[in-house]
């Protein structure tokens, strides 16, 4: 006589304390997140003239939070423990790790630390304080992109094409502050020698903080499923880029982030072109003439 063996009983408190222990996961990216941040700032604020190699641990800092930001919110997706106490934090850590430490990285990296290459001591002090407030609007502008974001249930960009998912409204932050570490990176930490590259490097922190709050489209990358039954080609991109950092890590990193800040702008430049190439619908007096 044969006995069927029943099926193990499940606990439900020990399943209810499983899911709890899921929400921490995410979590713990997240304060890896600020944690970088934290140490960015710190190494900021140790950095001189002579000692500027902190410059570039705290790009490289920025450059692991932007890994624990995109982890955070992918596991948190995958698992299902999306809270509302983990998109605050995560907000929360957003603005210390993207926005107040590459405001530093950017000020103290392109006009702080800058050699005085002018004759007149006061030029170069008034080339800081332009330098200053460039950074202080970058802050502004990504702390701006987190609270549009934040209350935004459905964005839309300005030139929609293919709108959801897919696309973000204006440069995320951790983008930006990429643009930042990246650059700095890709010099050592080396400060700005000359003026004109440091009005350079102002002009362009400018454009990064505009491109945060802007209506354009950058993609996401939220479309990317590695549960699908062919993720040969996102596994041999992602190994060879993560090869290319290991061993080229300044010039990898560097042309990715300009990339990634450029494709809007073409994606921008396309729509543009595309809008007044096209023919202009027909007026309500036409279409009655032609009836």
């Amino acid at each position: 006589m044969d006995l069927a063996i029943p099926p193990p009983k499940r606990d439900p408190q020990r399943q209810r304390s499983m899911r709890k222990g899921m929400y921490i996961l995410p979590s713990l990216f997240t304060t890896g997140n600020i944690a970088a941040g934290f140490y960015a700032i710190m190494q900021i604020m140790h950095a001189t003239s002579t000692e500027f190699y902190h410059l570039d641990y705290a790009a490289k800092a920025i450059g692991f939070a932007v890994l624990f930001d995109g982890l955070d919110g992918r596991i948190a997706r995958m698992t299902g423990t999306s809270s509302d106490f983990g998109k605050e934090l995560d907000s929360l850590a957003d603005v210390i790790t993207f926005g107040v430490a590459p405001a530093m990285l950017a000020w103290a990296w392109g006009f702080n630390l800058m050699p005085s290459v002018l004759p007149t001591g006061s030029i170069n002090i008034k080339l800081t304080q332009l330098g200053s407030i460039a950074c202080f609007l970058f802050l502004m502008a990504g702390a701006s992109r987190l609270a549009r974001f934040n209350i935004t249930t459905n964005p839309q960009p300005s030139n929609p094409g293919r709108p959801g998912k897919k696309y973000f409204v204006g440069m995320p932050i951790p983008a930006g502050a990429g643009v930042i570490a990246a650059v700095v990176h890709f010099e050592g930490g080396d400060p700005v020698q000359s003026w004109y590259t440091a009005l350079t490097w102002l002009a362009m922190v400018v454009a990064v903080g505009y491109l945060m709050v802007s209506t354009w489209r950058f993609y996401s990358f939220k479309d990317i499923d590695f549960r699908s039954r062919h993720p040969f080609r996102v596994i041999i991109l992602l190994a060879a880029l993560v090869a290319g950092i290991w061993v080229f890590s300044g010039p990898v990193l560097f042309g990715v982030a300009l990339l990634y800040m450029f494709s809007g702008v073409l994606w921008r430049l396309q729509w543009i072109f595309r809008r007044h190439g096209d023919p202009p619908p027909p007026s309500y007096k036409q279409a009655s003439q032609t009836s």
